[in-house]
Order: structure tokens, then sequence, then C-alpha cells
């Protein structure tokens, strides 16, 4: 129980905007009491100084500037990237064996020498960006797994992005086939 009075009293000195000081004492029976004046009846006591509560001032505003608009020479000039998944199908089913299977993209345009492509399963980077519009997956874990193309700029910043495909992996599971040999 004295534990407890201590971690509260602790926990709550520095919201204490009153007393700088406190004063800790045992009493006969072993209880710990904190107070803000010395005991009365002339026991011992340790005196506790409280140090100042940590401040700090509020962040001051971000201000955001507004987003330029390009000239019409630079509309113009700016280059509109468009990319999409050919192969497999939206909802294929992937049928039973070692998971592996290939993704074809198709994109619109030309990528320009410092530009590559990149496949994401599930929302995570496959392999290193790459030119091709192909990849060959192998080993891919059974259940359903959402795929995406990107085209990405020297800085492997995200240029445009293709509508997820839906894939279903089906494999054989060591649970089914120790089942089956009962």
């Amino acid at each position: 129980m004295s534990k407890f009075l201590l971690l509260m009293v602790l926990t709550l000195a520095p919201f204490c905007a009153v007393a700088e000081t406190i004063y800790r004492s045992t009493d006969a029976q072993g209880n710990v009491r904190f107070t803000d004046t010395p005991p009365t009846d002339g026991s011992q006591a340790q005196q506790i100084d409280i140090q100042p509560t940590n401040t700090a001032p509020a962040p001051q505003e971000l201000h955001v500037p507004a987003k330029r608009m390009a000239s019409s020479n630079e509309q113009q000039d700016a280059k509109t990237y468009s990319v999409s998944i050919t192969a497999p199908a939206n909802e294929t089913t992937i049928a039973i064996g070692p998971g592996n299977f290939s993704v074809s993209a198709s994109i619109g345009g030309e990528l320009s020498p410092s530009e590559s492509l990149q496949l994401f399963i599930d929302g995570s980077a496959l392999g290193e960006p790459q030119e091709e519009t192909t990849w060959t997956l192998t080993n891919v874990f059974r259940g359903q797994h959402d795929l995406t193309v990107a085209i990405l700029d020297p800085s492997g910043s995200i240029l445009a992005v293709s509508q997820a495909v839906r894939v279903f992996v089906l494999r054989p599971s060591i649970i089914t086939r120790a089942r089956n040999k009962r």
C-alpha cells in the first residue's frame, strides 16, 4: 500500500503548483506519509525538493505553400503516364502447384531511359525496378494477393500506378496431406 501511495504522490507531485517542497516521514506502523509541511509531532522527516516541471512552447504553425500552377507551355511539355497489368486477369486463380506465374504490364507511351517499372505484391516491392514489362514470380505463398505496377522516376518517386489485380494462389498444404494419410 505504501508503494502505491509513494507512486501516486511522485506521479502527482509535478502537477502541484503550490508546494515546491514536500516532507516524507514514516509513522510508528511503518506507513510512509508525504505532506507539504513538516510533521507537528516532532518526528524525523526527509525534505524532498520538487524540481520545476518541464515545459515547451507550442509548435509554430507550419506554412504550406500553395501548389504552383504550371504555365500553358509547361502543361504541354508535361508527360502523362499510364500503366496497367495485362496478365494475369483480375481475380485469376493460380492452379495448385509451386506458386509460379508471370505478370505482364502495358505502359502508355515509352519510358525515358531514367524511368523504370516496379512490381508490387500486397503493397511490397518485389525485386529491383526494371525496364522490362514482364516478371516471373516463383514460390508465391498460397492465398489472396494484390498486384500493382508503378512507373518510377530516377529518384524512386512513383509517377503512375496501375489498378490492382487480385490473384488467388492455390498450393498444397502439409496439413491437408497429413489429414489424407489417416
